[in-house]
């Protein structure tokens, strides 16, 4: 019989005990319980990279190499704490009936402890600044903040935040800044030099292009959805109008800030030589031109998804691939990449763009 476990249960393990309901509810989801039958031997599920095993049901022996043994139940202390990790190395181990393990994503887990800690020593108000179309000055302490969507656990994992260096963590959360918005406040305009990168905290937006003299709607926004990015990626000017839908915040971070904490760690850049080498290996050419371009001069094997359509991609493109983002000069497949790695994929950017392949290749 499959055990199941709730939020009461999750809490009291170890490190997930220092969160709060809310928090062990949001990381319940990223939780999977195996059942184990008496007699089944454990011992290799520990070295299994990216998740700790807790046993939440039955009985285990472990054995060690230099021969000393341990019963754990799951009742006891020790089954508090992940089974195997920095123990002396363990030759087998034993479920003497029929138990149940709890397999918890590591990676996640040590990303939430590390910002739930950072926070803690970050509890003063952020910066705040006024909207210029009418805000107000609104108090913004990073405790609040980190009981937003923005910094939900679905976020940590595959949001715009989930690949930050944990160096960048605090620094982050001391130079960004909180401004409250009104409904019909034009927050970028088509057109426009990018100077502000945003992450909606409250509150909805959404994205307007001009084509043929009239405005198109392209996308509705909401708290955590993030926007702005591609302008100061790209270093091309605003390709498009986003107006608050409704009264609300936003988080906002200014260009230099921008380069240094997020684009830096999250765009990698590959030369041609060594991006054949990973398409030789499984990755996957995506150029990220308009169609015309890319039918009259593309990579072979490659795939197109043109900039502008890049983010409807996210979900649809495979996670377990790895891409090479290219277009002509790096410019906007280097927004497309930036946009992808924000959403949890493995993408490099060709460097010098398609301008760098060699002409007998194209």
């Amino acid at each position: 019989m499959t055990v199941t476990i709730d939020v009461h249960r999750l809490i009291k393990l170890e490190p997930i005990s220092s969160f709060g309901s809310a928090r062990a509810e949001e990381l319940l989801g990223y939780c999977q319980v195996e059942p184990i039958s008496k007699g089944g031997d454990i011992a290799k599920l520990f070295g299994q990279e990216g998740r700790s095993v807790y046993l939440i049901d039955g009985e285990v022996e472990l054995v060690y190499q230099d021969g000393n043994r341990v019963l754990i139940n799951s009742g006891s202390e020790w089954a508090k704490h992940p089974l195997g990790k920095r123990q002396p190395h363990i030759a087998s181990a034993i479920a003497l009936c029929a138990s149940s393990l709890l397999f918890v994503d590591e990676k996640l887990l040590d990303r939430m402890m590390t910002w739930d800690q950072v926070s803690q020593h970050n509890i003063s108000p952020l910066h705040t600044a006024n909207c210029q179309n009418g805000g107000a000055d609104i108090a913004v302490d990073t405790k609040r903040l980190m009981n937003s969507s923005m910094f939900s656990v679905d976020k940590l994992n595959h949001g715009p935040l989930a690949h930050l260096p944990v160096a960048n963590v605090s620094e982050l959360l001391r130079r960004i800044e909180a401004i409250s918005v009104s409904a019909g406040n034009v927050i970028i305009r088509e057109g426009e030099e990018g100077n502000y990168y945003y992450i909606i905290d409250l509150g909805k937006a959404q994205v307007i292009r001009r084509v043929g003299g009239v405005d198109l709607q392209l996308a509705d926004l909401t708290e955590g959805d993030v926007f702005g990015e591609e302008a100061l990626v790209s270093g091309g000017k605003r390709n498009a109008t986003v107006i608050m839908k409704s009264d609300g915040v936003l988080l906002r971070l200014g260009r230099e800030d921008f380069q240094a904490l997020l684009t830096e760690p999250l765009l990698r850049k590959s030369s041609y030589e060594r991006a054949i080498q990973a398409v030789n290996q499984g990755a996957i050419w995506l150029d990220v031109r308009y169609p015309p371009e890319y039918r009259n001069d593309r990579l072979r094997g490659s795939m197109n998804v043109p900039l502008n359509e890049i983010r409807d991609a996210i979900g649809v493109l495979d996670r377990s691939k790895k891409y090479i983002a290219c277009c002509q000069s790096g410019q906007r497949s280097a927004a497309a990449a930036f946009i992808l790695a924000q959403a949890g994929y493995d993408v490099e950017v060709l460097d010098g763009g398609l301008w760098s392949v060699p002409k007998a290749v194209q």
